[in-house]
């Protein structure tokens, strides 16, 4: 019951999250701001919309073939229909309570395909594994690529902080951050090395301890160049799929992939957040703040943002219902795979 009760606070908890951010997304757009986003809506080319449903039908495809490739070195070799369809109703899941779509796919496949639940945990964490390090690699790649734009940002963002009223830089200003800093690190290893025992500690190392153990699983593959092929395809589509979103609105349409990199960066940021919603109130208010940064107005950024958000939305909704419509009539006639 504790759990329960925990549960439903966390849940109302980021609800509530997503509700503060949106409310402070929009709290400053003036009348003309939101006469700017209502046209900025009805100006734009839904048509390509089309095209970028089919780029996420493609990654998750691409992630549905990754995940097989994660359960041979088990011994088992699930029907791909199977396996996609425990994919796309994974992501439809994931819309109403953050994080259940991995339970609920590995759930579905054990029930059509009878692979035990228990044994796919670990191609989950794997696979998060991996996302993680392919989202570092796209944060590396975006401050490579645009240094002299973001570094310009983060240098006008540390100066507001580091500068005194005059100009100037403020020694103590300095010296407090670096003492924060200092304290921050030294309480995180104290913490870690006294409280070991704690089960919240050891839940954050086991975290940390999955991270690199899912990263490290690699190399029992059979298929490693193809899953690491999956694993750059993905992210590709994902690409793909921002910079067709630029094309579909009049105001972002001259935007190319450098900046594409830079809301992907910041969208799959937002999508860690356990929003409910996939993002409910913080992709747009990332997006908004990003594109904020090569010149784009609030009130337009704030119009992508829940452009690209609401697509995606509704797509994984669309497409889990579909998915899971279609699952028992797949499975009606063909028999299921056992393990080999």
């Amino acid at each position: 019951m504790n759990k329960k009760i925990l549960s439903i606070f966390q849940y109302l908890l980021f609800l509530g999250l997503s509700v503060f951010l949106i409310w402070w997304s929009v709290k400053d757009i003036s009348d003309q701001g939101w006469v700017d986003i209502k046209n900025a809506f009805r100006n734009a080319n839904y048509l390509l919309i089309i095209p970028v449903m089919i780029t996420l039908l493609l990654s998750h495809y691409s992630r549905a073939l990754r995940w097989k490739i994660l359960m041979e070195p088990m011994g088992y070799k699930p029907r791909i229909s199977n396996t996609y369809m425990a994919v796309l109703i994974g992501y439809m899941a994931n819309l109403a309570v953050p994080r259940l779509g991995e339970v609920l796919k590995c759930t579905i496949l054990a029930r059509y395909e009878k692979v035990p639940a228990d044994k796919l945990v670990g191609t989950i964490v794997a696979e998060r594994a991996f996302d993680v390090l392919c989202l570092a690699l796209v944060i590396i790649i975006t401050l490579l690529t645009q240094a002299d734009l973001i570094g310009g940002y983060i240098n006008q963002a540390l100066n507001d902080i580091l500068k005194s009223k005059t100009g100037a830089f403020s020694g103590t200003r300095i010296i407090i951050l670096l003492a924060i800093l200092l304290i921050a690190v030294t309480a995180v290893i104290i913490v870690f090395k006294k409280f070991k025992h704690l089960r919240f500690i050891q839940k954050i190392k086991t975290i940390f301890e999955g991270v690199w153990h899912g990263i490290t699983s690699v190399r029992y593959l059979k298929n490693k160049g193809w899953f690491i092929f999956h694993t750059i395809f993905i992210w590709a589509m994902y690409l793909l799929s921002v910079q067709i979103g630029f094309w579909a609105m009049r105001e972002t349409a001259a935007y190319s992939i450098p900046h594409a990199l830079s809301v992907l960066t910041m969208g799959s940021l937002a999508m860690i957040v356990p929003a409910p919603g996939g993002g409910l109130g913080v992709y747009p208010l990332f997006v908004k703040n990003t594109l904020h940064v090569y010149g784009l107005a609030d009130t337009m950024g704030f119009a992508f943002g829940q452009l690209m958000w609401s697509v995606q939305f509704f797509f994984s909704l669309i497409s889990g219902f579909i998915a899971l419509s279609l699952l028992p009539y797949l499975n009606k006639r063909t028999p299921v795979n056992e393990k080999s």
